[in-house]
């Protein structure tokens, strides 16, 4: 290892193979409206680092090797990223090819749509806000063009977590690597590469070379001061928590960013660990790669077949095992808690997280439509808590006759109501037996109050021995054109019961028991059948102070019971067996999509009509004053600044003139001996086939 000082005042390392940067100048290089790219993985960047409470000591590298990786490519002889990548990789997000993406992006609905002539005028000035108060100013803390880099991402690209001796109780942080391959723009990376690090020499910051497996890097020593204005606003960094009786920990020590070109590749880290291993792959080294991984080549081959325009792999099995050995935090006298701690080993244990052994999911693009794959990795052996209760039976989940087709959310859901509460029981019960007491507690204080009216009356028998393992919900579009509307559409809960009516008088003592006792819950015959009403406590009704009464509805028909906070909803359940109204599973198009997630009969099914669903957010954002003003609260939040201006809704079009990209997303899910899988599958609008 041989290190090379190139400045004295500060530790900031760049570095290529060996030769020196080339001459070829930039060009004009065409700025591809990809803005939010930047944002995106500063953010994912972000979430990783929380999970080791080292935000100096992690983040800082991440974020200026982001700026690094946005220039690079993949060339022909460069390894895939599995077999680069350390052993003890915890997560893995993937682009196999960004030129492909960037193909398949521009031919999306979602780019169509944001880049059609009816959205210029609201697409215009939000990207001119966007560029004046978010790209100069970074721009001009980094001191660098991003357009310089604009036109390198051409092969593949991976962002990945290692755990890097991460053990949750030491000192080490896990390991970040940005892996991006410049293919055919390998020599415009190096003078790119060249140029910033002439600009950081200027600016003053100390630059240093190293040697590792023949690769020739460069390392800057970071801190919390070289975080860009613009993204602090975004990332602040947490505030010094003193807690009493006990010391002031240090800071963090600075972080350390390493970045390197071999051959068309950009490697940039914060671990010289990590950086080694990938040197020694590049070279010809043996070291242990993910490919090596049997959990990882298992979803290779299940998961990430057939091309993905990009995916995602976490090693839940390690991750969750240095959660569930952290020892308990000693208790602390001079700040008793009033809650007894729980350890980490109880909850994860029992919630069955430390059952999984990975989390993947990958995303496609066809002619046919774009897909996303999600699975859980959790054999039948070791599956509990939660991932057992949300285990669908192999049952038929097609849409009932009963769902009407101007639904536009349904979901359809087998799982055993009996077998998932006594699961619920026992999480609880491993978790806290002060919980489970709680739980209990509930029941017993319901069944008190239920009793004073019917002494029979018992929730246990009543209500939790018969539930079913059929759950269905729908919506319709909102009644109004508000952002509260959209909050409150019309909505219908259903689910199967072998006694529906003694199950819906039971369902009507739980739910009326927080309105005021004096309210009358009067109960009506329809069509042969009672609605019970039941009243809830009023609330203040949106933009008011004053409260609004408000009611759930309650029947029982056909071997299920409904619920619904619209009465109307009730009304058009029970005469849908009487009336000739289109049946959601008729909609045209609906039979082909669902061949692409695997068909209604494993057990999940779900429907989303995102066109209606659209014309009703566009109708919301144009006609109700408070949607810029509710808008700008979110963004405040994520932003800490003012961005109302941003989003001038007045200059949206109307809906007609860009409905046509917009369609509707189905998904299914399924559950086998090794775990769970949902798919999600969104047809290409059939005005935008060809």
């Amino acid at each position: 290892m041989k290190t090379k000082p190139i400045s004295d005042s500060g530790a900031v390392w760049w570095g290529e193979a060996a030769d020196e940067p080339s001459s070829e100048s930039f060009g004009a290089l065409t700025p591809a409206r990809e803005d939010a790219r930047p944002t995106e993985i500063f953010k994912l960047c972000h979430r990783s680092m929380s999970l080791t409470h080292a935000w100096t000591a992690i983040l800082f590298p991440a974020l200026f090797a982001l700026l690094l990786t946005l220039a690079t490519p993949g060339h022909a002889a460069i390894p895939p990223v599995e077999n680069l990548l350390p052993a003890d990789t915890l997560f893995l997000l993937e682009t196999p090819d960004c030129a492909a993406l960037r193909t398949a992006s521009h031919q999306s609905p979602q780019w169509l749509f944001w880049n059609d002539p009816a959205m210029k005028p609201f697409h215009d000035k939000f990207v001119a806000k966007w560029e004046a108060e978010f790209i100069a100013p970074l721009e001009r803390d980094l001191g660098v063009k991003l357009d310089d880099f604009a036109d390198l991402p051409q092969g593949q690209f991976a962002f990945a977590l290692t755990q890097n001796g991460w053990t949750g109780t030491n000192d080490a942080n896990p390991g970040l690597v940005l892996l991006l391959d410049a293919k055919n723009k390998s020599n415009l990376l190096k003078t790119n590469l060249a140029n910033l690090r002439q600009k950081w020499v200027r600016a003053g910051k100390s630059l240093q070379t190293e040697t590792l497996h023949g690769i020739q890097f460069s390392v800057v020593t970071l801190s919390s001061n070289d975080m860009p204005g613009v993204l602090a606003k975004i990332f602040p960094a947490p505030q010094p928590v003193q807690e009493l009786g006990k010391a002031t920990k240090p800071p963090p020590p600075p972080g350390k960013l390493y970045v390197g070109q071999f051959e068309s590749l950009l490697i940039a880290g914060n671990s010289p660990s990590v950086i080694e291993t990938v040197s020694a792959r590049l070279t010809g080294g043996s070291n242990p790669s993910l490919s090596d991984n049997p959990v990882f080549a298992a979803d290779r081959i299940s998961q990430f077949h057939g091309a993905p325009l990009y995916y995602g792999w976490f090693n839940a099995k390690d991750f969750f095992n240095v959660l569930a050995h952290i020892p308990q935090a000693e208790p602390n006298p001079d700040a008793p808690s009033p809650f007894p701690a729980i350890p980490w080993t109880k909850i994860l244990n029992a919630s069955g997280l430390t059952g999984l052994k990975s989390i993947s999911f990958a995303c496609r693009q066809t002619r046919e439509g774009a897909s996303a794959d999600f699975s859980i990795s959790a054999p039948e052996s070791t599956r509990q808590g939660l991932i057992k209760i949300i285990s669908a039976n192999q049952k038929e989940a097609n849409p009932p006759s009963f769902v009407p087709a101007d639904a536009v959310k349904f979901f359809r859901w087998r799982v055993d109501g009996q077998q998932a509460w006594a699961t619920l029981q026992k999480m609880l019960g491993e978790i806290s037996p002060m919980a489970l007491a709680s739980l209990n507690s509930f029941i017993d204080i319901a069944n008190s109050s239920a009793q004073q009216k019917d002494p029979n009356f018992d929730i246990r028998k009543n209500l939790i021995a018969n539930l079913g393992d059929d759950w269905i919900s729908y919506q319709k579009k909102p009644t109004g054109t508000t952002l509260a509307d959209l909050n409150q559409p019309p909505s219908i809960f259903i689910f199967a019961s072998p006694h529906p009516e003694q199950t819906a008088l039971a369902l009507k003592s739980v739910l009326g028991m927080g309105a005021p006792g004096d309210t009358p819950a009067p109960t009506r015959d329809f069509l042969g059948r009672k609605i019970y009403t039941i009243p809830q406590r009023p609330r203040p009704s949106a933009g008011t102070t004053q409260a609004a009464p408000r009611s759930l509805y309650c029947t029982a028909s056909g071997g299920y019971v409904a619920v619904s906070g619209t009465e109307s909803m009730v009304e058009d359940y029970l005469r849908s067996s009487q009336s000739h109204v289109k049946p959601l599973r008729e909609t045209d198009g609906l039979s082909e999509a669902i061949q692409h997630v695997g068909g209604t009969g494993n057990g999940l099914f779900g429907y989303e009509n995102q066109r209606e669903a659209m014309r009703s957010f566009f109708a919301a954002l144009k006609n109700d004053p408070n949607s810029a003003a509710g808008m700008n609260n979110v963004l405040v939040r994520l932003w800490g600044g003012n961005l109302g201006d941003w989003l001038d809704f007045s200059l949206l079009p109307d809906y007609d003139r860009v409905a046509k990209y917009f369609y509707f997303t189905v998904y299914s899910g399924r559950t086998s001996a090794n775990g769970l899988t949902f798919e999600f599958f969104t047809p290409r609008p059939p005005q935008l086939r060809q």
